[in-house]
């Protein structure tokens, strides 16, 4: 993959191609292409350290000794909201290279905040960027979502478990 042109204006750190990069080789956010079982399992170890603070509060509510299955139930909810933050996150950060990468035009900063510009990408460059998009960028877009809906499924269980007990 080239990076645009000498004679695009966009500063290189600000071409949507190069963020990409950039969030693909990030620690956190290279999450969403690595592959299925050590996605999981990173995401299995988020859970589990949240409940460094879950399991505290769980157990400050329902005491393990007395309502052990409230107790794992509200620690299990907890953990998984520290999760779903984490997976907001990643989720939020792809979606914004989609975008950049999908729209036709880019705003960029020229040297700081107020001085913004826009500039349309070549036909060239937009058929590049878009291709990136499908064959990279939404794939880890739908693995997230994907993940959201498993989360929610299993954050439904434990809401019934918990009615049943």
């Amino acid at each position: 993959m080239k990076s645009f042109s000498s004679a695009c204006p966009v500063p290189p750190e600000q071409q949507p191609l190069n963020e990409y990069r950039e969030l693909t080789e990030s620690g956190f956010f290279c999450w969403g292409t690595i592959a299925l079982p050590r996605y999981l399992n990173k995401l299995f170890w988020v859970w589990l350290w949240s409940w460094a603070i879950a399991g505290p509060v769980a157990a400050a509510s329902f005491p393990p000794a007395k309502n052990p299955a409230q107790f794992l139930l509200v620690g299990a909810a907890g953990s998984s909201l520290f999760l779903s933050l984490a997976l907001l996150r990643l989720y939020l950060g792809w979606s914004y290279i989609h975008s950049r990468l999908s729209n036709a035009t880019i705003f960029y900063e020229e040297s700081g905040w107020y001085d913004g510009q826009s500039w349309a990408k070549p036909d060239e460059v937009l058929v590049q960027d878009r291709l990136v998009v499908t064959y990279q960028v939404q794939p880890v877009l739908r693995r997230i979502r994907r993940t959201f809906g498993a989360l929610a499924i299993v954050l439904l269980g434990g809401g019934l478990a918990w009615l049943l007990l």
